[in-house]
């Protein structure tokens, strides 16, 4: 692989397998990992078992697309090929690119997504993630702080909710290795979730596991259900089950890197030395504005107001014309980074009570940016019902969702 495309981790350290992880300033990269491979490949092995993708699902996020549709779109990328994902979420594109065994590069404005994210390019093993769980519990005898009122009452026994904001003081005050940016991942994915028989697999109240209930909602249903008594969850008990299951068996590691922030603003946040060759993405959903409040827990977890953050800072506006002007700056900026005859895929959805005409917004998008993005083909991708995203995991769908449509473009210049 050529050095320019070589990811160097901290000034000064050109190690392999050097990490680099910040959570507390926008436009920062959040992680890094040099590999050293010499092997790549451009299929996914024969001999792939459910283990091996289970890292995938290490945390529910909305998400745009599975995890086949960025190993399709990629299935003839070269091993040395670099793949850029500017709305990456919680990492599917990225993931798809270390079963190839090619380098990645993801960007998202919500530090949730990017903490997710992050952990599609751990190598850590569950034992190590495990112990350094220990070792955070072992520091502090006592949170530095812990919210209060009837939501956090109801929601965590009170030793679960000091177990967890003391792994969440010592996260912040340090998540620079591999094993830091995993067992955030995992307590983000177990933060909240249904009640179960047995020991706790999630560490609060009865709540959804993909989104949190806004607090007020919240306490009015246990209240209602005459279940205000949240369960005692061990977290290092739970940290060390979910680790076991999603870490048994990893990819091996690739190259990649993960940036917190505005992806308009994306050639001044990714290095020059990057070159990509193929975007793979999914901007936000047409019309959809909770991606924040819905993780409000999470992204208290990860150092935000203890309370939901309804702002829409960072995000695209949400009007035909904005939202295409919004795009045209993000296909701008991320041509700046790809190398002539560049592969641009995007599926475009939008929510079916905000009607959008998606060819046209994304045509007007690239028409915009001005850039030499060309359109050469359009793919129906068919109703986000059909197994294409976890809307209706997020309930958030209350009618047949709407169709989805895939572009393919090259960048001309």
């Amino acid at each position: 692989m050529a050095d320019e495309h070589r990811i160097r981790g901290h000034p000064g350290n050109e190690s392999k397998g050097a990490l680099r992880i910040q959570n507390s300033v926008k436009g920062c990269l959040i992680f890094s990992q040099e590999s050293g491979l010499e092997n790549g490949g451009s299929l996914l092995p024969e001999d792939v078992q459910p283990p091996i993708l289970r890292l995938n699902a290490v945390c529910p996020y909305y998400t745009m697309f599975p995890l086949d549709f960025p190993l399709r779109c990629l299935d003839n990328a070269d091993k040395n090929d670099w793949v850029l994902d500017p709305f990456c979420g919680r990492g599917t594109t990225l993931f798809a690119a270390r079963l190839l065994g090619i380098g990645c590069v993801g960007i998202d404005s919500n530090p949730v997504a990017a903490a997710i994210a992050a952990a599609k390019l751990v190598h850590t093993t569950p034992d190590a993630v495990v112990e350094r769980a220990r070792l955070i519990l072992s520091e502090a005898s006592e949170p530095l702080s812990t919210p209060s009122g009837d939501f956090w009452e109801f929601c965590y026994h009170p030793e679960t909710l000091k177990e967890i904001c003391i792994l969440r003081s010592g996260l912040m005050k340090s998540c620079e290795t591999a094993e830091d940016v995993m067992l955030r991942a995992l307590l983000l994915g177990i933060l909240h979730g249904p009640r179960q028989r047995g020991s706790p697999t999630y560490l609060s109240n009865q709540m959804p596991r993909t989104y949190a209930t806004k607090p007020n909602a919240a306490v009015h249903y246990w209240k209602r259900t005459n279940n205000t008594v949240p369960p005692r969850a061990d977290v290092l008990d739970a940290v060390k089950r979910r680790a076991g299951y999603s870490l048994r068996k990893l990819p091996p590691p690739s190259e990649g890197a993960v940036y917190f922030g505005d992806a308009q603003g994306s050639e001044g946040m990714v290095p020059p030395s990057y070159r990509f060759n193929w975007v793979v993405t999914s901007p936000p959903y047409f019309g959809m504005r909770t991606y924040r409040p819905d993780q409000w827990l999470r992204n208290w977890f990860l150092g935000g107001a203890d309370s939901v953050d309804y702002s829409q800072e960072g995000q695209i506006p949400h009007s035909s014309y904005k939202y295409a002007k919004g795009l045209s700056e993000v296909w701008r900026s991320i041509a700046k980074r790809c190398s002539p005859g560049a592969r641009l895929i995007i599926r475009f959805g939008y929510l079916p009570s905000i009607p959008v005409d998606a060819r046209e917004t994304l045509r007007a998008s690239l028409k915009l940016a001005g850039s030499g993005w060309r359109i050469r083909r359009w793919v129906e991708a068919g109703s986000a019902n059909n197994g294409k995203r976890q809307s209706e995991q997020f309930g958030r769908v209350t009618r047949a969702a709407a169709s989805e449509v895939d572009v393919y473009a090259r960048l001309e210049v």
